[in-house]
């Protein structure tokens, strides 16, 4: 019982089954076998009992068979004919038959006396038969018709022995029918109460033991346990499901200490994701490097509790940091390391290494900082690199007035700390020089524009002036009414170029509108030239960056300018195509036109307008065309893909 409860449960069932099939089968094919036979000792006890019918029939005809005349062949036919059927029958039961089937029993010398009784018929019954038929006088029949019926009777008599032996045969094994029945029967009920015990002991009570170890642990007792009853699967799942119950016995006995583990781990995730919010949220704020400096000091110092900070930038030509901003620090510490050397202080260290540092200042070192903050009273101090795109611009220092241990992911959140405020400090200074270049640029293209307008103008009042003061020098009084003729109409033309001038500047894009800029522009123009201006705009896109727009307005405004100037057209129609990749602008007037140069590249000492728009085409990556002949206008065409916008402003 030990081995089969150790081996697998499937392998135990398909095992028992298999037994208790093959009993049956063998159970059933001996119940089928003795019936098998039972119906073939039938069948010879029919045939061996039909004998005596047929001995007697054979007797009988024998007997009253005539001695002469025509019923005598018509009987000997008949007789001859129960002869071979007696004889047939002897040989049956001799032989057996499978397929009726018909078998003799082989117990008792039953297939000795069914030889005896062949033996008698082919000794006695058959020569006294051959007597009757072949006599030849009445008395010689009468005497052999006597035999004849005596040796029948013996013969009779033997036939009937051996009937009743093969009937008891026939009983004998009906009995043991009979007992296989019972047996199989008996099979059945033990295999029936065998497999109920085996169901339960494999089946019924591992499960059960299962199903209320599961109901324990439902109630939370996780002391539960179930015992392991057998090596099979479901030994293997008590076994796991005491592993199971072990480990939330264990579990639930340090919950509360994992809980307070993994609460304090969040508090301190949260803390380091707010300070790192709140710096991130600052240093987007639009401030000088001392704002943010301090904003960030604020913050930073009021996470960590700190006694005193400061923010120091690195000099990297004189190889120095100097304090820009700074809170809680004396005069004299701050007088005394107002400009520190790097290579004689912790905080180059840092800064060069590109590593935060945080040291007691009581630890032994010839490092001026280190003195200057035991003077000044703090004993830990941190110096945190400030950097951007791998440049050093400084660092930022927290004071305490206690000895601290700043654990490594306080150290990390510093890092990111002065990482974004590099980033910060880099983008204030990138957006000042940007701020100062586009100044520089715009007051190029307006000195540009004075030069070759208002200056241009200047220059011939003052030769006109000239030619006035000659004039009147030399009492040539008839000249002196068209020299100030020419010079009124020189005041009134510069005064024309100031005034279109403080527009041009003037001018204000509305927010993501450049159609309706251009619109302006056009009736401005068209009110102030009396030449009539149209608009065309195609199609639509996303609004566009500001600078673009902006660029695109002064280059219409410029084209317009030239249009008033020089052109002498009666029409310009300004078109605006716009999509989600590319953006094109054209201004075309019926004016006189002019010789061009190569394309986009007028000359600029006749054209300086033409040059200067082509100067803001290029500030924002597009394409300038200028195509123009004498007497067939002028157009002015401006290409920009989407690429090209964001290649300018990037």
């Amino acid at each position: 019982m030990n081995t089969l409860l150790g081996q697998k449960l499937a392998t135990k069932i398909i095992g028992v089954l298999l037994a208790f099939f093959l009993l049956a089968l063998v159970a059933i094919g001996l119940t089928l076998y003795s019936s098998w036979k039972l119906e073939g000792v039938a069948a010879a006890i029919n045939d061996a009992g039909s004998l005596r019918m047929r001995s007697w029939k054979v007797a009988h005809h024998a007997a009253v068979l005539p001695l002469d005349g025509a019923s005598r062949d018509a009987r000997l036919v008949v007789l001859r004919h129960d002869m071979a059927d007696i004889e047939a029958v002897q040989a049956g039961l001799a032989k057996g038959d499978p397929a009726r089937p018909l078998f003799i029993p082989r117990d008792d010398g039953i297939p000795d006396d069914v030889a005896a009784i062949t033996r008698v018929w082919h000794a006695e019954i058959r020569p006294l038969i051959e007597q009757v038929t072949g006599a030849d006088s009445p008395e010689a029949a009468r005497q052999a018709v006597m035999a004849l019926e005596g040796a029948t009777y013996g013969y009779v008599k033997s036939i009937d022995t051996v009937v009743r032996k093969m009937e008891n045969s026939f009983t004998a094994h009906t009995n043991v029918l009979r007992s296989y029945q019972v047996l199989l029967v008996a099979l059945a009920v033990i295999g029936t109460v065998v497999l109920m015990r085996f169901f339960f002991v494999a089946v019924i009570r591992p499960l059960d033991t299962l199903q209320s170890g599961m109901q324990r642990m439902e109630r939370e007792d996780f002391t539960a346990r179930v015992p392991v009853l057998t090596n099979d699967e479901f030994g293997e799942v008590s076994r796991g499901f005491n592993r199971m119950a072990g480990h939330l016995e264990g579990l639930y006995g340090t919950l509360e200490e994992r809980v307070a583990t993994k609460t304090r781990s969040l508090a301190e995730k949260n803390r380091e994701l707010s300070i790192l919010y709140n710096i991130a949220h600052l240093l987007r704020q639009p401030m000088s490097i001392e704002e943010l400096s301090r904003g960030f000091l604020e913050e930073v110092r009021r996470t960590f509790d700190a006694d005193a900070a400061s923010v120091r930038l690195f000099d990297a030509a004189a190889d120095n940091l100097y304090i820009t901003t700074h809170q809680g620090l004396a005069t004299e510490f701050i007088d005394e390391e107002a400009i520190l050397d790097c290579g004689n202080c912790l905080c180059g260290q840092a800064v060069l290494g590109d590593i935060p540092i945080v040291s007691g200042t009581a630890d032994p070192d010839s490092a001026r900082t280190r003195d200057t903050c035991n003077r000044a009273g703090f004993e830990t101090v941190s110096a945190v690199p400030v950097n951007h795109n791998n440049r050093a611009l400084g660092i930022f220092n927290l004071y305490f007035r206690r000895k601290l241990e700043i654990s490594e992911g306080d150290r990390q959140v510093l890092q990111s700390l002065g990482q974004h405020l590099g980033m910060a400090i880099d983008n204030v200074r990138l957006l000042s020089r940007e701020k100062e270049m586009a100044v520089s640029e715009e007051r190029n293209l307006i000195a540009r524009e004075l030069h070759d307008s208002i200056a241009q103008g200047l220059a011939f009042l003052n030769l006109q002036v000239q030619m006035l003061d000659d004039a009147l020098a030399h009492g040539r009084i008839e000249e002196t009414g068209e020299v100030v003729e020419m010079i009124r109409q020189g005041i009134q033309e510069s005064y024309a170029d100031v005034r279109e001038l403080l527009q041009h500047f003037r001018a204000r894009l509305p927010q993501q509108d450049l159609a309706a800029a251009l619109r302006l522009a056009v009736d401005r123009f068209s009110e102030q030239s009396g030449v009539k201006g149209e608009l065309r705009v195609h199609g639509a896109s996303p609004p566009s960056i500001a600078e673009v727009d902006t660029q695109l307005l002064y280059i219409a405004q410029e084209a317009l300018s030239n249009v008033r100037k020089h052109a002498q057209a009666q029409h310009v129609l300004v078109e605006l195509w716009r999509d989600t990749d590319s953006l094109r602008l054209e201004i075309r007037d019926d004016g006189i036109g002019f010789e061009s140069q190569a394309a986009g590249a007028p000359d600029q000492g006749e054209h300086v307008g033409l040059h200067i728009m082509g100067e803001r085409a290029a500030r924002i990556g597009g394409v300038l065309d200028i195509q123009s002949q004498p007497g067939g206008g002028t157009a002015v065409s401006l290409r920009l893909t989407e690429r090209d916008q964001e290649t300018s402003t990037a």
